[in-house]
């Protein structure tokens, strides 16, 4: 009591106390820019041209493509999805704004009518689409909010209409958008006379080739500083975005040799009785084991990961690894243990028979409620519809000649299209029930068969190639590491883990004969890793803040086991580095310096006298266009064939760097297109082109130019 009355005492104190602690917590948030009043960084996924995508609303999207799209993608593959729609319509938003597209009522009215022509809610007896209908639809929807009700056979309440009316009008200002600018887009008559010209003006010419390979890449020496400049002059080819670089030893959680020995074991174990001490009864059983079993199909669901398999099998439905071992047994035999896929299998011959390979019967299906396929016309109960079977039964027992008359009674109309009767093939996707006794029995052979569809009244009609087959028991038991085999790999994986922390990665690796992967360029949205499939928890612990180079941790990994995992590099957004901007840089590099090299040491003028020196061949080329800027015997080569069409007939060129070596040549001949009355028709295709081009090539330049802060990987 004496310290509740001290703290009663002191409660000004303690108030005080607190509030200044609080105080201090608000205004280290402000220094460090932790803290947002407001909230927004917490809550926003994205800012486009000033506009907010908050977090709410984002992820609510993404739940609904996740539910309309049910396994479409790992979710993050639907979130890119989604962020993909929201940049579009946030994009062309801005151009909407600026330019004051609205979509009014009556456009409005019309692209719902575009939009749900197709529906028959909205249809009058006509089959014509009723707006009234629509209306009284909208209407209902808005009273019974937020209940829902159902359109086109899919659940709609009225704040879904408003979504979707919202998507309609995006979609219509879309279109108004895009059809103005197409409007001003068009082929002028100079760009196809251009293009007509490119297409049909023809040169032939005589060239000589000195190919880079004619000198050895061992004789060109390329700096950093080649790299680096390189880099520079070609910029817009290796700016990339920030990523990460790793480094990674997998340690799989597999079965060891022990293990499948121990699988093989028990399955041996199987075969022979056994005897075991009863408890209860304190005498030994005698436990029936798989050979002398009667009741296989028991035996094999109580010791097998695969439950008993009732059919009988071809040889050309088995594995074909195994199908002609199997098929060399007799009745009673056991094949096993043996490997198929990730289980060991023993097999045992159950029963062979000779069966057909493809069967012709027909059948009349009496079906009742709660059978598959049944709809509300479906009144008869289970015990009402065998009745019906079994009379219709035994009138065709009796007359096989009614069999058709008595199709009015079957509710298969399809089959009955064709006289009742159908054909299909041993392994077609036939009811087990049906396919048994139709394969089973013998041609003229008539039964009452229930199955999921209910009952059907079967006659076999015809049975095609008759083989021997096998109705074959079973076991199969996984292939799987043990629990000891699980606590080593955890076992050594921690060894690794430890011992990396604080040596070389790659040389502990090397010690203990790990396989090191390397993985470059990860992005901060990526999701899958080579070699490890979708493992978004390494990526994003790449980009934590708190994450260094050189850092080291485990990661569990897909279908067990462990990933052990080291950050290699950060690379920054902006241009590669010399070292990854090598691959690529090198090659260019050296043809560059290569054609240097050629030119310097070419003092010949005349094409002909540049051949001998260089022991090339003079070749030639005839007829070749500007549109196809192609060299027979060299390739395509823009550059060489664009001089040539700047030269006059006889003129020679200077020495030209082309793509697979240093060219010289001479314009023998020049034949003009003729000249048309109108280039139109070629001005008109220009245009079309353009039109067929200009959603995309618009977007991503508006895109672009946008002001976008992406958040994603703060919420992902």
């Amino acid at each position: 009591m004496a310290i509740l009355n001290k703290i009663r005492q002191q409660s000004l104190v303690l108030i005080f106390v607190i509030a200044m602690a609080l105080f201090a917590f608000i205004l280290s948030g402000l220094f460090d820019g932790s803290t947002d009043f407001s909230g927004k960084s917490q809550n926003v996924i994205a800012t486009i041209n000033g506009e907010d995508i908050t977090r709410d609303d984002f992820m609510a999207k993404v739940e609904v493509e996740q539910r309309r799209f049910p396994g479409q993608g790992t979710s993050l593959q639907v979130m890119k999805r989604v962020w993909d729609q929201e940049l579009r319509n946030a994009v062309m938003q801005t151009q909407y704004n600026d330019l004051g597209l609205v979509v009014e009522r009556n456009q409005m009215r019309d692209l719902l009518k575009q939009s749900l022509f197709s529906f028959e809610e909205f249809k009058d007896v006509d089959g014509v689409f009723d707006e009234n209908k629509l209306n009284e639809f909208i209407a209902n929807l808005k009273i019974i909010s937020p209940e829902s009700t159902i359109l086109n056979g899919s659940p709609i309440n009225y704040q879904s209409w408003i979504n979707y009316e919202t998507t309609v009008a995006t979609g219509g200002k879309r279109q108004t958008y895009f059809n103005m600018v197409k409007a001003g887009v068009i082929g002028t008559l100079a760009e196809g006379e251009l293009e007509y010209k490119l297409e049909n003006d023809k040169v032939d010419i005589k060239y000589v080739q000195i190919p880079y390979t004619s000198i050895p890449d061992s004789l060109i020496s390329v700096t950093k500083s080649d790299i680096a400049n390189y880099i520079n002059r070609n910029k817009s080819k290796y700016e990339v975005e920030a990523s990460r670089d790793i480094y990674f030893v997998q340690f799989k959680e597999e079965a060891s040799l022990e293990d499948i020995t121990n699988i093989q074991n028990d399955l041996k174990s199987l075969i022979e009785d056994s005897v075991e001490y009863n408890e209860t009864t304190k005498s030994n059983d005698t436990i029936i084991g798989f050979k002398n079993t009667v009741d296989n199909e028991t035996f094999v669901n109580s010791n097998s990961a695969i439950n008993y398999n009732n059919s009988f099998l071809f040889k050309s439905l088995m594995p074909t690894e195994i199908a002609d071992s199997i098929f060399n047994l007799n009745k009673g035999d056991i094949y096993g243990p043996y490997k198929l896929g990730n289980y060991y299998m023993m097999s045992k011959i159950v029963e062979e028979k000779q069966i057909p390979d493809s069967v012709k019967v027909r059948h009349i299906l009496i079906p009742f409620v709660g059978t598959a396929r049944a709809d509300a016309s479906i009144t008869k109960t289970d015990e009402e519809a065998k009745k019906t079977a079994d009379s219709i039964y035994k009138v065709l027992k009796s007359n096989r000649s009614k069999f058709v008359d008595l199709l009015d009674l079957s509710s298969d109309k399809v089959s009955n299209l064709q006289n009742g009767e159908i054909e299909f093939a041993y392994d077609a996707g036939m009811a087990q029930e049906f396919k048994d006794f139709s394969f089973e029995n013998n041609t003229g052979d008539l039964e009452v068969i229930k199955t999921s569809f209910g009952y059907h009244i079967i006659e076999i009609l015809e049975q095609k190639n008759k083989q021997r087959a096998l109705k074959i028991a079973s076991i199969a038991h996984e292939i799987e590491p043990s629990e000891h085999t699980i606590d080593n790999v955890f076992n050594v994986t921690s060894k690794f883990e430890i011992t990396v922390a604080d040596k070389d990665f790659n040389e502990v690796a090397k010690e203990s004969n790990y396989v090191v992967f390397p993985v470059s360029s990860m992005k901060a949205l990526d999701e899958s890793i080579p070699g490890l499939g979708s493992q978004r928890a390494i990526v994003s612990w790449t980009f934590n803040d708190d994450t260094n180079v050189g850092d080291v941790r485990r990661f569990n990994i897909q279908n067990g086991g462990y990933a052990v995992v080291m950050l290699a590099a950060t690379n920054k957004k902006g241009l590669m580095s010399i070292e990854k901007a090598s691959v690529t840089a090198l090659p260019a590099i050296r043809k560059e310096k290569k054609a240097e090299l050629i030119r310097a040491r070419i003092t010949a003028t005349t094409i002909e006298d540049i051949a001998a020196s260089e022991n090339q061949s003079v070749k030639t080329a005839l007829a070749i266009n500007m549109k196809s800027p192609t060299l027979s015997g060299a390739g395509r080569e823009p550059k060489v064939i664009g001089t040539a069409f700047g030269l006059t007939e006889g003129q020679t060129s200077k020495l030209i760097d082309g793509v697979l070596g240093v060219y010289v040549v001479q314009t023998t001949k020049i034949t003009p297109a003729d000249v048309l009355p109108s280039y139109q028709a070629a001005a008109n295709r220009i245009g079309t082109t353009k039109a067929n081009a200009i959603n995309t090539i618009l977007y991503n330049a508006l895109k672009d130019a946008s002001e976008i802060e992406d958040n994603r990987t703060t919420f992902y």
